[in-house]
């Protein structure tokens, strides 16, 4: 598929051909759930904690003896059931992560990117570069091209103008190309990829 290169200015810089295998594939919801589900799951803490009844800091010893008294019978005060004792089945501090195979992963980033092809939500520069870092400019320049909520894949690395003009923008999301994953992508209404992005992504899925 033939996609027309803008500058950030939004003048015309030619043509590129987006690789069928890589955008023009039928997006797959059940793919693209599972991937967005593995990286929430990898990002996820997991660092919640709540005390059991070995964790309380609260004596042992029998309440009160075990008969006669015509109470019901308990032993020790750090019990789920008293104010202050310890909670029952609680979380503790775990890994959320799970594994998912590298098909899977690579499959759901080429239907992440035929998705956005799909709905007509790429947009292809010629670089992303600036003179210097103006978040002003900036602003304009993607008022031009019609951007409000967007996601940026730049190169290998990024222009440090640009990178720093663009981190007070809200809605706006700069990555890498090595950074681009399923979730921002699809988080994100509109996808634009430099002309280095571009290239990077054929010659990694080659």
């Amino acid at each position: 598929m033939d996609i027309k290169i803008s500058t950030l200015g939004g003048e015309d810089a030619g043509k590129v051909e987006l690789s069928d295998a890589i955008f023009g594939l039928d997006p797959r919801d059940d793919i693209l759930q599972r991937v967005v589900r593995w990286q929430l799951a990898k990002k996820q803490q997991g660092t919640h904690q709540a005390k059991g009844r070995a964790d309380i800091a609260r004596t042992g010893a029998k309440m009160y003896k075990q008969k006669g008294t015509g109470r019901a019978r308990h032993h020790s005060a750090r019990a789920p059931q008293f104010r202050g004792g310890g909670k029952a089945h609680g979380p503790v501090a775990r890994s959320h992560e799970h594994d998912l195979p590298k098909k899977v992963r690579a499959l759901g980033l080429k239907h992440a990117l035929s998705a956005k092809a799909k709905a007509s939500s790429i947009i292809v520069v010629d670089d992303l570069k600036l003179t210097e870092a103006k978040t002003k400019a900036l602003v304009a320049n993607f008022a031009t091209l019609g951007l409000s909520n967007a996601l940026l894949i730049g190169g290998a690395e990024l222009d440090a103008n640009f990178k720093l003009a663009a981190a007070n923008i809200p809605n706006i999301d700069v990555l890498p190309v090595q950074g681009i994953n399923v979730y921002d992508i699809l988080r994100r209404g509109t996808l634009v990829l430099s002309k280095a992005a571009v290239d990077a992504l054929e010659e990694r899925f080659k």
